[in-house]
């Protein structure tokens, strides 16, 4: 047998050996060593000097000496304590009530919480599960179609895999040798156009055929509004933003009232009067954030640049490219701002007219689940994106911030803390083990002339950019059918990569592609990890063939993701281009 075969033979052997149930990791590094052995034998040496054995331990060497892999066990261990100490119960409760008046608002409250909590734990699993204690039985109890409540939990439940910060896209980074930070800004937009595809397929399924998710009765749409603040409003005002800063100017009315059964004092209704304000708040610093980067930080650092007379480290003696972002913002950018500016403008003029006593209520749940969460994910987002920190030192912030925030909610006590300390180093060991191996196992494949041989059967086809990226594609979508996201990053993305060259494909978009089609291997049916998850924790009624028609249509709606992907790549690259630069 020839060793072109031989290759052939391992890529084979890795599909079927793992879909009869055996470790991955050590799947990878026991074939590596047993074809490398092969391919370096040599009948005159002993059979300890087989080289097989140093190139395992050059491998091994490579995987604990790579810098991007130190983010992954913070980064999982932010997601296991932010699973484990926080309030998603209350959070769903509060959106739902945002968005009672919504369509499948049970539904449509789930996929944004799964989306969210997805973005902060990065846990399919623990999203999934979680999501399905809190969110199935009231929908199903609510008269929801079993189909799509348990497809609104399986998608949305694998988003945190593909919004940032994600564990695969850092996994990608190191398989592929891209910029983390790139792949980051790359995947923004995609994720969340996805989440939103997610969500018109839902509300337009809804609207087509509202007997699948029924209008909530009264009972579970009314607003608790606390006597308080329908006291306070009949001292002051009925709009409640009105009313409290009316009390912050004569508060002796409102001294007389009590809130938890102590007087209201005039720190209690500047506290309210600050959750009044959030609405104003959020689009003010949105805006202004943009503006400071965009307008003045950017240029201010290229106007800055490097001290004249002096080269600096590393660079070549030439000026290096502005970033569109240094060169100043164009006219397009003006226009879009201040569009955008009076888009907001308007909703918040909007929500301080209709702010009553039911929607101040809702604004402060709101405002104690959603918004402490919110803030840890922008800030670990935006120190990446703006190039504050390295994606370590922000896993490190946002590690430290889930403990904090998991200590002043008082829910995580000694015993998770040792069940999330324990599960990342189980997590950690999981993925460091599947580079050795991985990296083991495409050193022997290519040394044996599989990935050349490859090279020439796909060069020989003489397919077109479009027709390779259609093929390779459609190849990692049916992988994703009985293989797992890790094992077709790590060992079938790398034959992928280097005929990327070829078609001149651009890397960050093409991995951006599959981390979008990879969310169709928690979703494809025999291996569809999501729907096992839900499984684990839905009544006994519910089959897993209910659960796999579910969750059919949003592989669909991957798909048309996809689509527009390939068709607008400005959608993936603009941002890590605008921020970095191309190429």
């Amino acid at each position: 047998m020839s060793d072109p075969a031989l290759g052939l033979l391992m890529l084979a052997l890795i599909v079927v050996v793992i879909m009869m149930g055996f470790a991955t990791a050590f799947t990878l590094m026991g074939l590596g060593m047993f074809f490398g052995f092969i391919a370096f034998y040599d009948p005159h040496q002993n059979w300890a000097q087989n080289r097989v054995f140093d190139l395992m331990v050059q491998r091994t060497y490579g995987a604990m000496t790579n810098d991007v892999l130190i983010s992954i066990p913070l980064f999982v261990l932010m997601g296991y304590v932010m699973e484990r100490g926080a309030l998603v119960d209350k959070m769903f409760y509060s959106i739902q009530l945002a968005f009672r008046r919504v369509p499948a608002s049970l539904a449509v409250a789930t996929l944004i919480v799964c989306t969210f909590w997805g973005i902060a734990s990065g846990l399919v699993g623990a999203v999934v599960v979680l999501m399905g204690v809190i969110a199935f039985n009231p929908m199903l109890r609510a008269g929801y179609d079993v189909k799509l409540a348990s497809g609104v939990i399986t998608a949305g439940g694998t988003l945190g895999i593909l919004i940032p910060p994600s564990v695969m896209i850092i996994v990608y980074a190191a398989v592929a040798g891209q910029s983390v930070v790139k792949l980051y800004a790359a995947a923004m937009f995609p994720g969340f156009f996805l989440s939103f595809l997610y969500l018109v397929y839902i509300i337009g399924w809804a609207l087509i055929d509202p007997k699948i998710a029924p209008p909530l009765p009264e009972e579970q749409t009314r607003v608790k509004v606390p006597p308080w603040i329908t006291a306070f409003q009949r001292l002051y005002s009925p709009n409640m933003a009105l009313a409290l800063g009316k009390a912050l100017l004569s508060p002796e009315r409102a001294q007389g009232l009590e809130i938890d059964g102590k007087p209201m004092a005039w720190r209690r209704i500047l506290q309210n009067f600050v959750i009044a304000l959030v609405p104003f708040l959020l689009s003010f610093i949105t805006l202004a954030t943009v503006w400071w980067y965009v307008v003045i930080h950017q240029q201010a650092g290229a106007a800055s640049g490097p001290i004249e007379g002096l080269q600096q480290l590393g660079s070549a003696v030439s000026a290096p490219a502005e970033t569109p972002a240094e060169k100043g913002p164009d006219f397009q950018f003006y226009l879009w701002f201040w569009i955008s500016a009076a888009v907001l403008a308007a909703w918040t003029a909007r929500s301080y007219r209709r702010m009553d006593g039911e929607r101040f209520e809702v604004l402060k749940l709101l405002t104690s689940s959603v918004m402490p969460l919110g803030i840890l994910t922008v800030v670990v987002l935006a120190v990446i994106l703006f190039g504050i920190t390295t994606a370590t030192e922000s896993a490190a912030v946002g590690a430290a911030g889930a403990f904090l925030l998991a200590f002043h909610a008082r829910t995580l006590d000694w015993k998770r803390t040792k069940e999330a300390v324990f599960l990342t180093a189980k997590t950690t060991a999981m993925v460091c083990w599947l580079f050795v191996g991985s990296a083991l196992f495409s050193a022997v494949f290519a040394i044996l002339g599989g990935q050349a041989l490859l090279e020439s059967w796909v060069l020989s086809l003489n397919m077109t950019p479009v027709q390779f990226m259609i093929l390779s594609q459609a190849i990692i979508f049916v992988l994703g059918w009985p293989l797992e996201w890790t094992e077709i990053i790590v060992i079938f993305v790398p034959i992928f990569l280097p005929l990327l060259k070829h078609f001149n494909i651009d890397p960050i978009l093409w991995g951006t592609l599959v981390f979008v089609n990879l969310q169709a291997a928690f979703l494809s049916p025999p291996v569809a990890m999501s729907a096992f998850y839900l499984k684990g924790v839905a009544p006994p009624h519910v089959t897993l063939n209910q659960i796999f028609n579910g969750m059919m249509p949003y592989m669909l709606v991957i798909i048309v993701c996809m689509v527009i992907m390939y068709v607008w790549p400005g959608m993936t690259l603009w941002l890590p281009n605008y921020l970095y630069g191309g190429g």
